[in-house]
């Protein structure tokens, strides 16, 4: 039987054979960090630093570890981690021990909501309460969406702060609806997740609800045409005490989605229910929308996420570094950020590339390696092209305004600009034709297909025209 000052010489013998079986770099990063606790009955409790470098060890380590400490210990050998966690985010709280394995996750499932039937479709239970049923609603919130893993700078200051606020009194303060607005990757989701998830931890009886406007326009068309229950779906969603609705801006075009919403949105508001809506540009820009919806979209605070400044990607990168337990040198965490700077997804995904290279390919971590992966990142990640910005290429080939092309003229080379941008924005975004429209001088869609046939037909029978058309679609692709 060990005493208690043992634990450490039988971890250190346990090193010695790690050592040898393993190459230096992958000792030195998943190894070498470890701390010997304690040695009680058999039971060798490690320090590790954070749940990610557990499970990175259970997944990749497990056999050899095991091996190691029965061979220090015996066949009852057994292995227990122990992880320090910050507490929620919050300075006034001390650290805390968590221990592994474990299931003790925070519980962001919504309690059963109590809601009317519209029809009854089955022989009634005589032990239920007639006309009264429990429905189970998913939050679909990301428990890793949290405040505490929201970096706060100048950038956006001003949407966490009213975020933070929003989560403490949901409904109750000037900030409803909360629209958060900004360019892919900045970290829109994240921070109107961390909001909900607030709100959950703070009031566990409140109804939490996320959902992409995607989504939300799928499950409409399916309860308008397949299931004919329009009215389960507007009741479902006017139950919602916080709903988060992400994209708004996919409502483009959509009409009957957009009458669905409004009339959630006004039950809501009414009530006193929370609204946070995220989208790519502000309300007083977006294009394709009705104005009674553009206009209850101001009623609240509209916040934006900018890119962030130096320090703040360097905030970033070391909170994941941090979470992730891995040691990162302080030249190549400045390398990364000075040369990503736009996009925080892009920014963690560099990252994250570079430990799976070092990892993987057993490569020490350097500003080379760095380079290398920033590299592949900037050549196999292109940005998105949107509709807004194909219409500023084509204005700026042909030497037109880019308003020009909402206006109603019929001048014939703002007409082909127009079509040229329709073209385009068919073949090389994902936007319906009713949107391409809608953003492209308020047409339908019947308007676009015929632009886009127009189009083909001049690019067979006109060189110049064809010519035009392979000039514009270079700078398309590869201006981006």
């Amino acid at each position: 039987m060990f005493t208690a000052v043992d634990y450490k010489e039988v971890w250190q013998n346990c090193l010695k054979i790690i050592k040898d079986n393993v190459t230096p770099v992958s000792f030195k990063t998943w190894f070498e960090p470890i701390i010997p606790v304690k040695l009680e009955k058999n039971v060798l409790t490690i320090q590790v630093p954070s749940p990610f470098f557990y499970e990175y060890l259970e997944e990749q380590y497990i056999d050899i570890l095991r091996k190691t400490l029965r061979k220090e210990l015996g066949n009852d050998a057994k292995l227990e981690y122990s992880v320090v966690m910050e507490h929620n985010g919050f300075s006034s709280s001390k650290p805390y021990t968590v221990k592994f394995p474990t299931q003790n996750k925070t519980d962001l499932k919504n309690k059963p909501v109590t809601v009317q039937p519209t029809q009854e479709s089955q022989i009634k239970n005589p032990f239920v309460i007639p006309g009264i049923k429990k429905l189970h609603v998913d939050p679909q919130l990301n428990p890793e969406y949290t405040f505490a893993n929201f970096i706060e700078g100048e950038c956006n200051r001003l949407a966490r702060s009213a975020g933070l606020a929003v989560a403490q009194s949901p409904g109750k303060t000037a900030f409803n609806p909360l629209f958060i607005y900004g360019n892919s990757g900045l970290g829109k989701t994240h921070l109107a997740q961390a909001i909900g998830i607030e709100a959950k931890q703070r009031f566990p009886e409140k109804t939490v609800l996320y959902v992409n406007a995607v989504k939300f326009q799928t499950q409409f068309v399916d309860a308008l045409i397949k299931n004919n229950n329009i009215n389960d779906f507007l009741h479902f969603y006017q139950m919602i005490d916080v709903l988060i609705l992400d994209d708004v801006h996919e409502f483009a075009g959509k009409e009957k989605t957009q009458d669905a919403f409004f009339h959630i949105f006004n039950h809501l508001h009414q009530s006193g229910k929370q609204l946070i809506l995220t989208s790519d540009q502000p309300p007083a820009e977006l294009q394709g929308l009705e104005q009674r919806l553009l206009s209850r979209f101001k009623w609240g605070l509209s916040a934006d996420l900018q890119s962030p400044d130096f320090e703040t990607r360097i905030s970033i990168l070391k909170r994941k570094i941090y979470n992730d337990g891995i040691v990162v040198p302080n030249n190549v965490i400045e390398y990364i950020a000075s040369n990503i700077t736009q996009n925080i997804r892009e920014l963690e995904g560099a990252l994250i590339s570079m430990l799976a290279q070092s990892t993987l390919n057993h490569r020490e971590i350097t500003v080379d390696l760095a380079s290398e992966m920033i590299d592949k990142l900037v050549k196999n990640t292109r940005k998105d092209i949107t509709i807004d910005y194909i219409q500023k290429i084509v204005c700026e080939y042909f030497g037109l305004p880019t308003d020009v092309l909402q206006t109603k003229t019929r001048k014939r080379e703002i007409v082909q600009a127009r079509q040229i941008a329709m073209y385009f924005s068919k073949g090389l975004t994902k936007s319906s034709l009713s949107t391409i429209g809608s953003i492209i001088g308020s047409k339908d869609h019947a308007t676009v297909l015929h632009a886009c046939k127009t189009v083909n037909n001049l690019i067979d029978t006109d060189k110049r025209f064809k010519s035009q058309i392979d000039d514009i679609e270079k700078r398309l692709k590869y201006n981006n």
